[in-house]
């Protein structure tokens, strides 16, 4: 009963579950934070030669743009976020 509770039921170990719930929070707290990285971006003054650089470069290369930049620092805070500016560029780059 235990195997099929595992394999088919969807059950899962107290660490599993942990990691599990880690993770959708990091997401939801990223989510969250993805429209502030857009709407500094916005607001910079700097922003369209920012967004023509982000344009010009490869993908691997525009998360750590967005980071310099300073779109991924929320306010509060000295260091940028990797995931923050990873969904903040996905949102962005709908407008290139």
């Amino acid at each position: 009963m235990a195997i099929t509770g595992f394999t088919w039921g969807g059950w899962v170990t107290g660490s599993k579950a942990e990691v599990m719930a880690s993770d959708q929070a990091s997401s939801a707290v990223v989510a969250a934070l993805a429209p502030i990285c857009v709407a500094q971006a916005r607001k910079d003054p700097q922003s369209t030669a920012t967004m023509a650089k982000l344009k010009e470069s490869s993908t691997y290369e525009r998360s750590p743009i967005v980071m310099d930049v300073g779109w991924a620092t929320m306010p509060g805070s000295t260091e940028p976020d990797r995931a923050v500016a990873n969904a903040c560029m996905a949102e962005l780059a709908t407008e290139f």
